[in-house]
């Protein structure tokens, strides 16, 4: 397929933040459902959600409650609902959530459900920030289960989440497997807003691949400060194919796969890339 309809959800948090976690959770996917709704309306084939999208962003604080607000993945309440959407719309849905893997293990994954319903597999953000306003380590493991790329009804997508994308490799590592879509769902609030397209732009230029950056938008009262949105699709161009502004919305965007051919072979960086000069990424005894 050469032409893929993707959209983009970016969406305030309604419920108060002191609430049961169940109520904030069912507000939420509440909330996301009509806007799943609204791209099944627009044809929209591929459709990713924000990072932790069913709950409050709580990684800049220490407070242990937020540990009930995981599930597990594929059988928890939150993955059952995207499943019947999935269905219900034909449409592929990413979905980045908190999930337990065992009693006290932690993940933050992204979710892959095919077209059909059918649960595909997960990601696990590898890069797990701690330090300043951000203190994530204290609820999540690092991810285990590498870069995979998931053969969808519509194409082969891929995800990294938030803090990630600071880090090239993981882009790299999808678009050698084959991902034509790299998801990056994001909580990116102002201290990393002059960086924000130029990063996404970078990564989609290149690897020769889309990337889509869904982001929270609203002040949900933390160090983080007010999420900015600015949602965007970056080609393989470097492009920005289509961009949110600062509320809620769903952006999309009809991506044409036959791009990354044509950038591919004009520029080259698959074809000159030097692996085997490379060995010092993979050094662990420095830096």
């Amino acid at each position: 397929m050469t032409l893929i309809k993707c959209g983009l959800v970016q969406l305030s948090l309604k419920a108060p933040t002191d609430a049961k976690i169940s109520t904030i959770r069912d507000r939420l996917l509440d909330d996301h459902e009509a806007f799943v709704e609204r791209a099944g309306a627009q044809g929209v084939q591929v459709i990713c959600f924000q990072e932790l999208f069913n709950q409050f962003y709580f990684g800049c604080g220490h407070d242990e409650k937020w540990f009930s607000a995981a599930e597990k993945v594929p059988d928890g309440v939150t993955i059952t609902r995207c499943r019947d959407w999935a269905k219900r719309y034909g449409m592929v849905i990413v979905a980045p959530m908190y999930e337990e893997e065992a009693p006290g293990v932690y993940y933050n994954t992204a979710a892959f459900i095919d077209a059909d319903g059918s649960y595909l597999g997960k990601y696990r953000k590898m890069h797990i920030p701690d330090g300043g306003w951000c203190r994530e380590k204290m609820y999540f493991k690092p991810g285990n289960l590498g870069f995979p790329v998931f053969q969808t009804a519509f194409g082969r997508i891929g995800a990294v989440i938030c803090n990630d994308r600071h880090f090239p490799e993981g882009y790299r590592a999808l678009a050698l497997a084959g991902a034509e879509i790299v998801f990056t769902p994001t909580s990116t609030g102002p201290a990393a807003r002059l960086p924000w397209e130029s990063e996404i732009r970078t990564a989609a230029f290149a690897n020769g691949m889309f990337v889509g950056a869904p982001n929270r938008v609203g002040d949900e009262g933390t160090e983080m400060g007010k999420y900015f949105g600015a949602s965007l699709f970056a080609g393989p161009k470097g492009d920005i194919v289509a961009q949110g502004g600062d509320g809620d919305e769903l952006v999309v965007a009809e991506l044409d796969t036959a791009l990354m051919r044509e950038m591919r072979q004009g520029w080259g960086f698959f074809r000159d890339r030097r692996p085997e000069a490379y060995s010092p990424l993979c050094q662990t005894d420095i830096m």
